[in-house]
């Protein structure tokens, strides 16, 4: 029961976390690869990541068991472990990233000048304590985070939208394909929540239609990245690559912040909420398959190690943001094609349970 999770929490995980990771610096990442075409590639990764998002909702139908039984009867519990040793390493890898990506937003936002490391570590603090805690505290989150990032949502596009000139996306789809090709396997690593969805399979209740709305969530939340990006793209049209962070970007230039300041910082510094929840959630599956694969249930020390680990790449990454995104942008495909894309169609081929 420790770690039970609603069909409902999953949906706002779906919708809130796969939208607001997305909304930090891939905007002007997707912009330096595919200027005026960047939502074509966020398009077709969208769509593939919804496929094989459906196929494991869809599995959830299916059988009562988690991901870990299902290895377990088919291969065995030692297959079992050590799949479930390599997901705890891929999460934790795919933390750093997104960890990167807020503290460098943080900086930009709220400071005028950069800050010492140092200010950021207070994250570690609330990463170590959340990512001991279960799937069900996962959840409880998401019902607190939702909401917050709806409501900020829709406050960015009201100040944005106004200010948009869609002829800047203008011609469309008349470059190159590599453009398009290199744009949409670039960023592939971003579109990877099938990978959370399979862990949690066996730890929420399914019911009739479930798979629709897991699967829909997960468009929803794409589509919102897909609009903000293009209104983004709208307002700078080809500076769009060198503002840097589109939420500390986008809503300048609404009237009202000319007259009363910065307004919509209050709307990112609440949205920030959702981005921390959403980046400890990686912690907390590390620590969830950390835990099944060597079988000693110790969630705090295992975060602490899981944490530990990311503050040491914290301090070795500093002052190196360029040359990481470089070489997500080349490199960090191939472990979320493996484990976000390969492993949840292969999971098909593994024993179920009817209900």
């Amino acid at each position: 029961m420790k770690n039970k999770l609603s069909v409902r929490q999953i949906c706002f995980m779906l919708i809130a976390y796969n939208a607001v990771l997305k909304l930090l610096i891939y905007p002007a990442v997707a912009a330096d690869a595919a200027g005026r075409d960047l939502i074509f590639p966020v398009l077709f990764d969208l769509v593939l990541q919804t496929v094989i998002i459906w196929s494991v909702a869809y599995l959830s139908s299916k059988t009562d068991k988690t991901f870990f039984e299902l290895i377990e009867d088919r291969i065995g519990k030692t297959a079992a472990r050590i799949t479930y040793a390599l997901f705890g390493l891929y999460f934790l890898f795919s933390a750093i990233i997104p960890m990167n990506e807020q503290q460098l937003l943080v900086h930009d936002a709220f400071y005028d000048t950069i800050p010492s490391l140092y200010v950021f570590l207070p994250f570690f603090f609330f990463s170590v304590y959340a990512g001991a805690k279960s799937f069900a505290n996962a959840g409880r989150c998401a019902d607190v985070s939702f909401p917050i990032f709806a409501v900020m949502i829709i406050l960015f596009f009201a100040m944005s939208v106004g200010q948009a000139d869609f002829t800047n996306l203008l011609p469309v789809m008349k470059q190159p394909f590599k453009i398009y090709a290199g744009g949409t396997l670039s960023g592939l690593f971003r579109f990877s929540e099938s990978a959370f969805l399979l862990i949690f399979l066996g730890h929420f209740k399914y019911k009739k239609g479930d798979a629709a709305k897991i699967t829909i969530s997960y468009a929803v939340g794409g589509a919102i990245v897909v609009i903000l990006m293009a209104i983004f793209y709208s307002i700078y049209g080809e500076l769009t690559p060198s503002r840097t962070f589109m939420l500390n970007n986008i809503a300048v230039f609404f009237p009202i912040i000319s007259f009363v300041g910065r307004l919509d910082l209050f709307a990112l510094y609440a949205l920030d909420v959702a981005v921390l929840f959403a980046i400890v959630l990686h912690i907390q599956a590390c620590v969830h398959c950390l835990s099944l694969a060597f079988g000693y249930d110790n969630k705090p020390l295992w975060s602490v190690i899981a944490n530990t680990v990311l503050i040491i790449l914290t301090f070795v990454l500093n002052h190196n943001f360029s040359a990481l995104q470089t070489a997500a942008a080349k490199w960090f495909f191939i472990p979320a094609l493996i484990f976000a894309y390969l492993i949840p169609v292969l999971a098909w081929t593994l024993k179920r349970r009817k209900r």
